[in-house]
């Protein structure tokens, strides 16, 4: 293996995955950028900061990844001055693995602690090889280990009045022993992986889903470029072990499945209309529509789920809503519209739930949504709100599911194995579309631009754009939402 070529944790743990990926990350280049701010790599280093607290005095060996002989020269060094208690990213080389310890804790008696910081909520079964490979490499370099922890968020830490404890935001739970298990092996492993990295071509394996457990991987495109646009893979519901099945009968396509193979209904339901392009309509869609309206609303909520909880009284990953979009349908087929966007320097929740009840008081209208997400984001909020429970319940109580009524009464073979809005909606209706909404066309960067504005990180000018980007997305989920009700109205009078 030349010389250039050497093994991280990522790129171990990629290895641990799949060695095709392994191979991939290694020899396919790419430039290293740094994490956007509010992606998940940029709030794991948040953490990875704020856990530096609970360490007073210690120091951040600051060389970058390509310095790592610096690196490691330099934590040799302050693992010699006994006045420094803890190093960060503390730098080692062993067979080479080149490692960066989060935090090295000096203990007593010339023992060192081995902390592991991470953003979950918990410890992962994962966490365990990425611990162990830190362990094996510790212990060749002469390190004394007599303690092994990983620090993560603790998702029952509450934020108080004063802002953010870090010693209770941390949970502390030691994985010495199941880390030293994961050892067993290990040189095997690492013997395999620099096989791997040797070899002159990526190797061949089937993408199936190891690919996305427990990372999604970025060479997703690359490796299923050659399956068809219908692969059993994206069948709904399709487990690991029906694919092997028609992997063995020589089957990939979903249109090629036989018909004596067993399915459920609706998956027998994708597998006709992928080959006979003939959309489905149930018989009974009429009837299943009743109730739905018009009149009606259309609602849809957005929100959000910040790592360091930035109000009082919230905790790390709780559900925040900040945001709804309300569509009105009457009697007579007028259309209009309301919505809310909080604004971002304090906790929205309240104004949120009480601007909701005003505007859908005063009528029994059924309130339309797209998944049982809202009706949970209600519950939560009637109990956050005692006083406001009852008519968020009243409200509960009229939302009206368009999902499964979708997923089991209609299928058209340009939803592309999917049920969601974004897919249903510009199937029937071709006059909705996502594709021009820029820099906000889902939850996840809704839920990334009202971030950056809570945490500060957006000037004036930026957070005016992304609320009028964010009023824009969310008024298209709900106006997707009536336009698919039409024509789910239509197909359900129109002969089959």
């Amino acid at each position: 293996m030349p010389n250039a070529i050497y093994l991280t944790k990522s790129r171990y743990m990629a290895g641990v995955q799949c060695l095709r990926r392994l191979w991939l990350n290694v020899h396919v280049p790419f430039d290293w950028e740094e994490p956007e701010s509010g992606s998940l790599e940029d709030v794991g280093l948040e953490i990875g900061r704020m856990a530096h607290l609970l360490f007073p005095g210690g120091v951040l060996v600051d060389e970058k990844p390509w310095e790592h002989s610096a690196a490691v020269a330099r934590t040799a060094a302050l693992m010699a001055d006994r006045t420094v208690p803890a190093i960060f990213e503390a730098a080692f080389q062993y067979g080479g693995v080149r490692i960066r310890v989060d935090v090295l804790e000096r203990l007593s008696r010339g023992y060192w602690g081995m902390r592991e910081v991470k953003s979950s909520g918990e410890v992962k079964d994962h966490f365990h090889d990425d611990v162990a490979l830190q362990i094996h490499v510790l212990r060749h370099s002469g390190v004394r280990l007599s303690s092994v922890q990983v620090l993560h968020v603790n998702k029952d830490y509450v934020r108080g009045q004063r802002g953010i404890s870090s010693a209770r935001f941390f949970r502390r739970v030691d994985v010495k022993t199941e880390a030293r298990k994961r050892l067993k092996g290990i040189d095997m492993r690492l013997k395999e992986q620099r096989a791997c990295l040797s070899l002159p071509q990526a190797p061949e394996i089937e993408p199936d889903g190891h690919c996305h457990d427990p990372y999604s991987c970025e060479h997703w495109e690359r490796c299923t470029a050659s399956k068809p646009t219908d692969w059993v893979f994206h069948m709904p519901n399709f487990s690991a072990a029906r694919c092997a099945e028609l992997k063995a009968l020589g089957v990939e396509s979903i249109s090629k499945i036989p018909d004596d193979f067993r399915l459920s209904p609706r998956q027998n339901v994708i597998r006709d209309v992928t080959q006979n392009g003939k959309p489905f309509v149930a018989s009974d869609l009429s009837e299943r529509l009743d109730g739905f309206g018009p009149p009606a609303f259309y609602l849809d909520f957005e929100a959000f789920l910040p790592a360091v909880p930035l109000y009082p009284g919230t905790r790390p990953y709780q559900t925040i809503p900040f945001q709804w979009s309300l569509h009105r349908v009457d009697s007579e087929g007028a259309i209009s519209h309301r919505d809310f966007l909080a604004e971002a320097d304090s906790d929205p929740r309240r104004q949120f739930t009480a601007t909701l009840i005003a505007v859908l008081k005063g009528t029994k209208w059924p309130v339309i949504v797209y998944s049982s997400y809202e009706q949970t984001r209600l519950t939560a909020l009637a109990a956050t709100f005692p006083d406001l429970a009852k008519p968020i319940r009243r409200v509960i109580r009229r939302l009206s599911d368009l999902l499964p009524i979708v997923r089991s009464g209609v299928y058209h073979s340009a939803f592309e194995f999917s049920s969601s809005i974004k897919n249903a909606a510009p199937a029937l209706c071709p006059d909705v579309t996502y594709d021009d909404l820029g820099e906000i066309a889902d939850g996840t960067s809704a839920s990334t631009a009202f971030w950056l504005m809570a945490s500060g990180r957006a000037d004036t000018a930026t957070s005016a754009r992304l609320r009028s980007s964010l009023r824009a997305y969310c008024r298209r989920d709900t106006w997707a939402m009536v336009r698919l009700h039409q024509a789910l109205n239509i197909l359900s009078v129109r002969p089959n």
